[in-house]
Parts: structure tokens; sequence; C-alpha cells
């Protein structure tokens, strides 16, 4: 029998060449791995008006650690305080414009300089828009790892939500029409007031919302699908305590064990 040495060898060496690049390739992605759960982590919700963003966001906070930050409360404690940033902001606001994307941005990450958002932030109500998630992007890259919730109703479920939504004229406890009604149709139960529906909470308004915010958003899911690892899908038409166990479950390794959180 012919052993032919030169042949098996370099089928050898073409064997040792492909374990070395999976080898090679393995460690490459561990370190990235690794990168990531040591940088902050930025948290996105995304979701339609009464997708529950607002409901999880501050139990989020409070599990993980990170402080919630909504755009709108940036405005308003701006504006409040009488900062640079927020008389500029009230200036666009007084004359019926929309705040520019880098006004925007300027507020948040002035927010994300302090103290508490060291190991990341919650962010809500931003972006809303593909300019402002890749605006976004630019100011955080290779100092952040991102994770955006997608929270997914469907249509029908959220004009139920919204749209059944009622508030006391007097004390602003709110109520709805199926999920959570007053004793009495109509009267607050704590204070006795009238109760109403917001303009914005008709159903007529709701579905132009939601209208509205299926074409700036789409493009804005599509983008982050397109990263690696970035988006994930919520099914927050499940009960409250059912979401916000899957959005524990896509909450990364690195957090949990820092926070003790455990998954049942």
């Amino acid at each position: 029998m012919i052993v032919r040495f030169p042949e098996s060898l370099s089928r050898v060496k073409k064997l040792f060449g492909w374990i070395s690049m999976v080898s090679m390739l393995l460690a490459l992605a561990q370190a990235e791995a690794m990168q990531r759960s040591s940088q902050p982590l930025v948290i996105v919700l995304l979701g339609p008006p009464g997708a529950g963003k607002g409901t999880h966001a501050p139990p989020l906070s409070e599990a993980t650690g990170l402080p919630h930050i909504s755009t709108g409360d940036l405005f308003r404690t701006h504006i409040q305080q009488g900062t640079d940033l927020g008389k500029l902001a009230k200036t666009y606001i007084d004359q019926g414009n929309l705040v520019p994307d880098e006004l925007v941005l300027d507020m948040l990450f002035d927010r994300l300089k302090e103290p508490d958002c060291t190991q990341g932030s919650i962010l809500d109500g931003f972006p809303r828009t593909l300019p402002q998630a890749k605006s976004l992007d630019a100011r955080l890259k290779g100092r952040c790892a991102m994770l955006v919730l997608n929270f997914y109703v469907p249509d029908s479920i959220l004009i139920e939500r919204i749209a059944g939504r009622l508030i006391c004229r007097d004390c602003k406890r709110p109520y709805h029409k199926l999920f959570d009604p007053p004793r009495e149709t109509g009267f607050c139960e704590q204070c006795g007031g009238s109760l109403y529906t917001r303009e914005d909470d008709q159903e007529a308004i709701v579905r132009k919302r939601l209208t509205v915010y299926r074409t700036e958003t789409l493009p804005l899911i599509e983008y982050y699908a397109a990263q690696k690892d970035v988006l994930k899908e919520i099914d927050a038409q499940n009960s409250k305590d059912g979401v916000f166990h899957d959005i524990l479950e896509v909450i990364p390794t690195s957090i949990k064990a820092r926070r003790h959180l455990s998954v049942q």
C-alpha cells in the first residue's frame, strides 16, 4: 500500500487552518460580548400609544437600576428651570414648531452626564424617527451598548385601551371603561368629580395617531433590526406580569447579575 504523505499532510494543514479560523472567530465573538457587557447599557422603548411603555418603564428602572428618561419630562424640566436649552426649546414650542433633533439630543446628553447614568439609562419617547435614531447612534458610538424593546400590540387592542380611558376632572384619578370602571358611571369614587375622555383619546384621533406612528416608526424598527442583537420584540398584548417577565428575559446577563435578578 502506497501512502501519499504530501497529500495527507496538505489535508491536515487545511483542517488545522479551519480549526484555527473557527477558534479565532469564537474568540472575537467572546471578546465582543465581554466588551458589550462591560459597557453602559442604553435601553430604548419603542411602541405605539397605549402599548404599555409608561407602565413598564418605572418597574424596569427599579429592577435594572437604570434611570428612566422621558424626553417630555426633559422639556418640562429645562423650561421650568429656565436653562439655556430650555429657553431655546421654548422659542420653538411657542412658535408652534417642532424642537430640532440636535436640541433634543443636547438635552438628552446633558441628562446622561448625571452620576445615576454611569451604568446606562432607559429612554422613553426618543428616538421616534429614523434621523433621530441615526443621530443618537452617532453620539453613542463606541460608548454604550444598545438594547431596543419594541412593544407590539394590534391596533384593535390599542384603540380599546386608549379610547376607554377616563379621567376625573377634579383629582385627575384615571379609570377605564372596561378594565377599571368607577362604581358609579360618570363619577369618581375618590372625590365624586365628573369623569371625561381626553380629546386625544377619542377613537378617531387615536386611529390618526396610530397611522402617524406606523409611518414614522416602521423605518426605525427596520433600522434596528439590521443591527446585530439590538432589537427585541415584546408581545405587549399579554398580561402586565407576562409582559414584564418577557422584558426581563431579554435583559443582558451582566445587568441581571449586578442586580441579582432572576426570571421565573
